[in-house]
């Protein structure tokens, strides 16, 4: 079958372009829609013709979930059944792409410009300035974000209320009395992308220690034992005042426990710790952890929720943020007069 990205190789054009030319929605040169048209019956494309022979439905949602380095495998997971027993309640079936081109961060999206067989998608790991914005546009399908982009023409989106979650762990320790409190956040890679739910979060956690005037620092981190160990040594060393701790990095979260054990801290009692995590997580933890969950099961129900609306013709909302729930177990204490 010809598909869109071979007219484009034959007319010595973009593939978002062909699809403009077919749309009509941006405008083309003629001499571009000239050579486009040629390409397409030189070629023999016939857009859309499979959806033509489903009725215009096929009833098959695609999930993009790129597995960057530094995306947390088991909560992507989580989220991936989700969507999948989301779209099995609305007689749908799921597509998931997990391939990352590393190219504009397209992952995977001509592939779906090119098929016919998924009516609506939803796309993970959105970074503040996602590169993918364009082509998600162009590809004329409904389309929700798991993530809260910086461009409010974005498509719809839903996500935790991550800025507020960052707030509600420094808050929690504000008032347990803590005076110096750090973020153990996610791997370098994470920030670097600037993906969402990272940048997010240390906005919210800085803007709550300032508003507390506490003594506050971020250290992203490998998702790897070593790098937990180094973390917390930096920590102590950088901050030997510190009592606080919030941390947004599940990977690492048993062995950050062990570290601060090993250095002397004893949780609670000479550090609080806060942590953004699975709630089974939180609960089995060593120390039974105070904690944000991360609710990957209601955020993918959203997103089918929001797809099959928009497919049925609804107007839903732009914006979908769920607001943080935090957990007080062992983990947190009032600071000790001493500290």
């Amino acid at each position: 079958m010809v598909k869109i990205t071979d007219v484009a190789r034959h007319a010595g054009v973009s593939p978002s372009t062909v699809s403009y030319t077919l749309s009509g929605k941006r405008p083309i040169s003629e001499e571009t829609r000239r050579r486009v048209q040629e390409s397409i019956r030189a070629l023999g494309y016939r857009p859309h013709a499979a959806r033509s022979a489903y009725g215009g439905r096929t009833n098959v949602l695609a999930l993009v979930l790129p597995l960057h380095a530094g995306v947390h495998v088991p909560v992507a997971m989580d989220l991936a059944v989700s969507v999948v027993n989301a779209a099995r309640a609305y007689d749908h079936d799921v597509l998931i792409l997990t391939r990352h081109d590393g190219r504009d961060g397209e992952d995977g999206l001509p592939r779906l410009a090119e098929t016919p067989l998924v009516d609506a998608l939803i796309v993970t790991d959105v970074r503040l300035h996602d590169p993918r914005l364009p082509l998600l546009r162009d590809l004329h399908r409904p389309v929700v974000l798991i993530g809260y982009a910086a461009d409010r023409t974005a498509p719809t989106c839903v996500d935790l209320d991550f800025a507020a979650a960052g707030e509600a762990c420094v808050d929690h320790l504000a008032a347990l009395g803590h005076r110096a409190v750090a973020l153990i956040g996610s791997p370098p890679e994470v920030y670097v992308r600037r993906t969402v739910y990272a940048q997010r979060l240390v906005q919210g956690f800085t803007a709550a220690a300032d508003r507390h005037g506490l003594s506050s620092a971020v250290h992203p981190c490998a998702a790897t034992p070593e790098a937990a160990r180094a973390t917390a040594e930096r920590l102590l060393r950088e901050q030997p005042a510190l009592t606080g701790v919030v941390v947004h990095n599940e990977a690492v979260l048993d062995v950050l426990l062990d570290a601060f054990g090993r250095l002397g801290l004893r949780v609670p009692d000479d550090l609080s710790v806060v942590a953004l995590c699975p709630t089974a997580q939180a609960e089995s933890a060593r120390v039974p952890l105070t904690s944000v969950a991360l609710p990957a099961t209601e955020i993918g129900t959203r997103a089918v929720d929001l797809l099959i609306r928009e497919l049925n013709g609804e107007q839903v909302p732009a914006t979908t943020l769920l607001p943080p729930r935090l957990a007080v177990r062992a983990s947190t204490a009032r600071r000790r007069s001493s500290a």
